[in-house]
């Protein structure tokens, strides 16, 4: 193993631990809809609505975390971040009433997961690897989100099986305390520790912002990443319901989020190769085609567990396949430096998009009985994000960056 190895995979093997453990307690929220509305008296929508609001909240603190972490360093971020998501998922299961289930699943567990997850992981993975070797690096950071969501998400309805969704809660957010071990050894690798600090400290965050969203590619990325959060959050938050309501156990929703995870690993790993070696824009645009014919082809055919299962893996070869281009876009419009607060921008859209396709999927449930509504939506958007995708421009623009001094 060459030196330069040996100094960057420490944080890779941390990094992809903790975007591991991160999402995959993320994925097994929608596992708790049911039982836990049933057993609280609530309707769908009241958790649906809470979950929304941690897809919000994570959105809104990336920009913020991404900020702090270009300007202080990682380690402060990380740490804090834990803490919120540990208390957060311990404090659901003392939660009995919306507004507190909103502040703890909601603002909490949301504000931990921006500051453990993509957003502030990936940009000290991508400053740790040699340029050569970022797309690759990105694409196994993001596979190892998907492999959280395969191995935890079982893990979840097993513990919820055994002892309840009241202690499963629990002892998630006491479990969750372990991902500090893995903050550790990405300290050093927040955008403040860059060696262009000098260079950079006349510039602002603010001006630094206000560039970016004047490149006409940038701004197509921002918009189209909506769509993704769409598509993921529905489906991560609603079809463990969505298949009971159906008449499958409960497993089923479990095993098809899981399968989701598993096939993401590949599909993420490979979208990471595909991103350093073919045009980034063109990717996306054929993930977004092929969410397309996933959900047109899951509402036409029959519903069965072969057809469940099928739908799963399919969405899995493109769930997070997204993240590496996506990613590799921004770092190559503006480079690293400010990688992670202009890759926050950019994921607040997706959370934007993950916000309204929770909460419009429990809307309608509630007054209409049926999901039909938003799969349909889902097929619409996945259209219009191909089209947004296409006309992007792969290019530096970090000159643009230059004009943003205070």
């Amino acid at each position: 193993m060459n030196s330069t190895a040996k100094s960057y995979l420490p944080v890779l093997i941390s990094g992809c631990i903790l975007l591991l453990m991160s999402f995959g307690y993320r994925a097994g929220f929608g596992l708790f809809v049911q039982p836990m509305s049933d057993a609280q008296g609530w309707g769908r929508d009241v958790l649906a609505l809470a979950l929304a609001i941690q897809n919000l909240s994570w959105g809104v603190f990336a920009v913020v975390t991404g900020g702090l972490v270009d300007k202080y360093g990682n380690l402060k971020v990380l740490l804090s971040a834990i803490i919120l998501y540990a208390s957060g998922m311990w404090a659901m299961a003392f939660s009995t009433t919306s507004l507190q289930i909103i502040s703890t699943a909601g603002l909490l567990v949301g504000a931990g997961i921006a500051g453990t997850s993509f957003g502030i992981v990936l940009p000290a993975i991508a400053r740790a690897v040699p340029a050569e070797k970022r797309a690759w690096a990105l694409g196994i950071g993001t596979a190892a989100g998907s492999f959280g969501q395969f191995l935890v998400v079982p893990v979840i309805q097993v513990v919820i099986d055994m002892t309840g969704w009241y202690l499963a809660l629990q002892f998630l957010g006491i479990s969750a305390l372990i991902m500090a071990i893995f903050a550790l050894p990405l300290a050093k690798y927040g955008g403040a520790q860059e060696q262009d600090l000098e260079n950079s400290a006349n510039f602002n965050l603010g001006s630094v912002a206000s560039s970016a969203l004047q490149v006409r590619s940038y701004l197509l990325l921002i918009f189209g990443f909506f769509v993704c959060g769409f598509h993921v959050a529905f489906i991560t938050v609603h079809i463990p319901a969505y298949v009971v309501d159906l008449g499958f156990p409960a497993s089923v929703g479990a095993w098809s989020i899981s399968l989701i995870g598993f096939c993401n690993v590949f599909g993420a790993y490979y979208a990471g190769i595909l991103s350093g070696k073919h045009s980034m824009r063109k990717l996306l645009t054929i993930i977004y085609l092929g969410r397309v014919i996933a959900i047109t082809g899951f509402l036409i055919l029959p519903v069965t567990i072969p057809s469940i299962l099928a739908f799963s893996a399919t969405m899995g070869f493109l769930w997070l396949a997204t993240i590496p281009p996506t990613a590799g876009l921004v770092a190559l419009f503006f480079g690293t430096r400010y990688m992670a607060f202009l890759y926050g921008i950019v994921f607040f859209s997706h959370q934007v998009g993950s916000f309204s396709g929770i909460w419009l999927g429990g809307w309608l449930y509630e007054n209409f009985g049926n999901y039909d509504g938003i799969w349909i939506a889902g097929i619409v958007l996945g259209m219009i994000a191909a089209l947004l995708h296409w006309p992007i421009e792969e290019r530096d623009y970090s000159a643009h960056l230059t004009t943003a001094k205070a």
